[in-house]
């Protein structure tokens, strides 16, 4: 009787491990016109190197137990704090010469969301969304009450001058000199094709999904602009009966078209696999309406999609095997 309950505890055991959900992230930072062609070896190694220390930062946080929404609220940090992308530290300027980011992160297991937008003085726009996520009854706080509760909160807060770069107001520079040169009414449309935003999706070794975006949106933008990437259901989903989806493009194409639940939608109600549901939205949903950018999504299992119809979008994935691989360009 003893040896068939030790067995039985055995098969149980081994069964629970068999059961036990790989860790997986996935990243982007941003998608649009990316050309072999249009970036230096010197430019490429550092974006690669960025994106590598960004995943492997995530990873580090999944591989010692820690949840899915650390992992992503972790490496968002990392991409945010660096100048190369638009998020934080490089976030873009508006047509006013200010620089205004946004966030959102949502949590899979529970459909906790939070976010923040139009906001000026939060070094990570990010950490500030799951303050409103966890800290607050709220799921988006905008402009300068979003910036009073992340000090009340203990958030860092920094002097605008923080996000000025050099290679951000020139871009701002370039645009207002075409928008001189375009008819009136034609509100600056030429950096649009640069879309930097940064996202990650996580899964944890609970099982729990997670998903996150941050941006500065887009350069040159007017009048108090926000694009999908605080809209939980455009630009940021998570579920775990179905993925989680970090977006980049186009925003107001994200927004009106919901891309980041319908990958989702597709899933639970359809049965298409992660890599179905998200190639129907970005490459024939989104092609159709001519909205332009990508996605990254991932499912309960570990597997994971990144479809993107721009000519680049810089994105990467890493494992439980602690190994980051990065994809640039088509």
């Amino acid at each position: 009787m003893r040896m068939k309950l030790a067995g039985a505890m055995v098969m149980i055991a081994m069964s629970a491990s068999a059961q036990t959900p790989k860790i997986m992230l996935v990243m982007h930072g941003g998608a649009g016109t990316i050309t072999r062609s249009g970036m230096t070896p010197e430019a490429e190694a550092q974006y690669r190197a960025a994106l590598e220390q960004a995943l492997r930062t995530g990873q580090a946080v999944l591989a010692r137990g820690g949840t899915s929404v650390d992992a992503v609220e972790a490496s968002i940090r990392v991409l945010e704090d660096s100048p190369l992308f638009n998020a934080g530290k490089g976030a873009v300027f508006t047509h006013d010469g200010k620089n205004e980011m946004d966030a959102s992160i949502m949590n899979g297991a529970n459909k906790m969301a939070g976010s923040v937008a139009g906001v000026t003085i939060i070094k990570n726009p990010i950490s500030a969304a799951r303050a409103v996520m966890e800290k607050s009854k709220h799921v988006m706080m905008a402009g300068r009450g979003a910036e009073l509760f992340a000090t009340k909160m203990g958030l860092e807060i920094v002097d605008p001058s923080y996000f000025w770069t050099e290679r951000r107001w020139k871009a701002l520079q370039q645009e207002l000199l075409k928008e001189q040169q375009q008819p009136r009414g034609d509100l600056g449309v030429g950096e649009r094709k640069k879309f930097g935003t940064v996202g990650a999706v996580a899964l944890d070794r609970s099982g729990n999904l997670a998903a996150g975006t941050s941006t500065g949106g887009t350069t040159n933008k007017q009048y108090g602009r926000i694009g999908d990437s605080p809209i939980i259901g455009a630009g940021t989903y998570a579920s775990n009966d179905a993925c989680a989806v970090s977006a980049t493009g186009e925003g107001e194409y994200f927004i009106r078209w919901t891309v980041a639940y319908d990958i989702a939608a597709l899933m639970k109600y359809r049965g298409m696999t992660v890599q179905q549901a998200a190639e129907e939205v970005v490459n024939h949903k989104l092609v159709d309406a001519k909205g332009e950018g990508g996605v990254i999504a991932l499912d309960r299992n570990g597997n994971f999609a990144m479809p993107f119809n721009s000519e680049g979008m810089y994105r990467g994935w890493i494992g439980g095997d602690g190994v980051p691989h990065v994809e640039i360009y088509k």
